[in-house]
């Protein structure tokens, strides 16, 4: 689906800059982009979450644009400006992780307040201009909204292609690797599915293809009580293709060891409804609250932030937003990742910064010409950057340096010498802000995901010792597992990557998940004696 968000935002963005265009206002460009650049956000939901969401990005974004428009009509100062764009940054990251909404993350919200905050800016054009963002914010979200009246199981589809594709692999090659992937996967599936909406006969198909690869992955690996039957990989294989292509999904037999019915997935459904806003409020609180892992990577942004933007205006730059935006995007999970997304960062802005000097006498030609190679870059920024960050940033650059031309032109070396400096600049005290602002809290997040995992598995094990247990409570406990055992693995590699950390336990999570996948497996197959009973009486 790399293609999705890329085609998402040319739509989203052509609109308004054609309107723009047409009534001679292509100097608003900027403020209907902040709106645009929402298409970006919510490609990996079902599309009744989807809508929700990318509501709640134009709001967000409404709200950190209005305080960059205020803040930049009623003061002129440099230090202040920068220091509120570092204040946004952090906020800005820190919610992000917080609801995780998922890629691009907090770089887009940065990249539009800190350029606004550098802009002319007078208090009585902010609400206008707040209102171009919003017009253009509701094309972006009837953008991302719009496939659901022609494919209205797209997101459920794909997710469920790929845990079937995940299980393939791990059938294929069993292993640590591969099983995590595919019960990360699978888990992933599950909550597409539940939070899809109501149940469609192509969602219970879905659901069936889900079983098949937790059935598989239950029977895969070593680690199996006893061996299940289950489709080859190949076979697996075809289905993921099958069910992403825009035929019919295909129908598969129950799985080994189950009845046509899929027992717990409505009652959870059912359950999900009743208080899944009230503890999505409470998960999000919680993220928040001190204590939680993420506020370091916030002070991180906030201390990245500010300090580029202060060494980029003492090396004399006048409006250094750049070095924010730069030093805002390397903030990864960890130190170990944050590195490699410097390097990337770097590497494909200054590579960017030669296309833009390439490309700029062309695009000075004519506005048609400006336009197009805005969408044309922006495309290539976000079929690019999921495949590789440095390329996409490569595309990335100038795109947002050839936004300022919508403004008025600019001397060329200036832009490309500022945007250099700013890359560096921004690169450098990212990275020292990493390694100042240690993360000691991620070693406490992987302590509770690994209780979590135990009394999880202890859930488990009682559902399947009880002699009456039922399919729908082996159906629970399994994905309260599953669920666990993601979140550990994640928790475990964040905390892998960060330095100056506590002795981690390493053995104890390697049993944990071991036992963890032991159970899973002894799970499918108590569900597939149960499902069998009934038959075997009625013989």
């Amino acid at each position: 689906m790399w293609f999705k968000p890329a085609l998402s935002v040319v739509v989203a963005t052509a609109v308004p800059d054609l309107v723009l265009l047409a009534v001679g206002r292509l100097d608003l460009v900027m403020y209907t982009m902040a709106g645009s650049l929402c298409a970006l956000y919510g490609h990996n939901l079902p599309y009744a979450r989807r809508a929700r969401a990318v509501a709640g990005v134009v709001v967000a974004m409404v709200i950190g644009l209005a305080t960059a428009l205020v803040a930049a009509s009623l003061t002129g100062s440099t230090a202040v400006l920068i220091a509120v764009g570092a204040l946004l940054a952090a906020a800005q990251k820190a919610l992000c992780d917080a609801t995780r909404i998922g890629p691009p993350g907090p770089v887009i919200f940065t990249f539009v307040t800190s350029a606004a905050l550098f802009a002319p800016q007078r208090l009585d054009q902010v609400p206008g201009h707040l209102a171009l963002t919003l017009a253009a914010g509701a094309v972006a979200w009837l953008v991302t909204a719009g496939p659901a009246l022609v494919r209205r199981e797209g997101p459920e589809r794909r997710a469920t292609a790929r845990a079937l594709d995940a299980a393939a692999a791990y059938l294929a090659d069993p292993g640590h690797r591969t099983r995590h992937a595919a019960a990360a996967a699978v888990h992933g599936a599950w909550q597409t599915l539940l939070a899809a909406g109501r149940p469609t006969p192509v969602r219970r198909a879905l659901e069936r293809l889900v079983v098949h690869a937790e059935a598989a992955l239950a029977a895969g690996g070593p680690d199996a009580p006893s061996p299940v039957a289950v489709p080859a990989s190949d076979r697996l294989r075809a289905w993921a293709r099958q069910t992403r292509a825009r035929g019919p999904v295909p129908t598969p037999p129950p799985a080994p060891g189950t009845s046509e019915e899929l027992f717990g997935v409505d009652a959870e459904r059912a359950a999900r409804r009743g208080g899944s806003r009230r503890d999505s409020r409470r998960a999000l609180l919680r993220s928040l609250a001190p204590g939680s892992p993420l506020l370091p990577i916030g002070a991180r942004a906030l201390i990245g932030c500010a300090l580029a933007g202060y060494l980029s205006q003492a090396a004399g730059v006048g409006r250094p937003y750049w070095a924010i935006v730069t030093a805002a995007s390397l903030y990864q999970a960890n130190v170990t990742l944050s590195w490699n997304r410097a390097l990337q960062r770097t590497l494909g802005n200054l590579l960017g910064v030669l296309v833009f000097a390439a490309v700029l006498p062309v695009s000075r030609t004519g506005p048609l010409a400006l336009i197009g190679f805005c969408l044309f870059f922006g495309f290539a920024a976000e079929a690019l950057i999921t495949r590789n960050y440095w390329l996409g940033s490569v595309a990335v650059t100038p795109m947002a340096l050839l936004v300022l031309e919508f403004g008025g032109t600019h001397p060329a070396g200036e832009l490309i010498g500022d945007r250099v400096l700013d890359t560096v600049i921004g690169a450098a005290a990212g990275l020292l802000a990493a390694m100042l602002v240690t993360n000691r809290r991620a070693g406490g997040r992987l302590e509770k995901a690994l209780a979590a995992t135990d009394l999880a598995r202890a859930h488990a094990v009682h559902a399947l010792a009880a002699p009456q247990t039922t399919p729908a409570a082996l159906d629970a406990a399994r994905r309260r597992l599953t669920g666990s055992l993601v979140e550990l693995r994640e928790a475990d590699d964040t905390a892998a990557g960060e330095w100056w950390q506590r002795a981690l336990p390493r053995e104890q999570v390697l049993a944990a998940e071991q036992a963890g996948h032991r159970t899973l497996a002894a799970t499918a197959t108590r569900r597939g004696s149960i499902a069998r009973a009934p038959e075997n009486g009625a013989v």
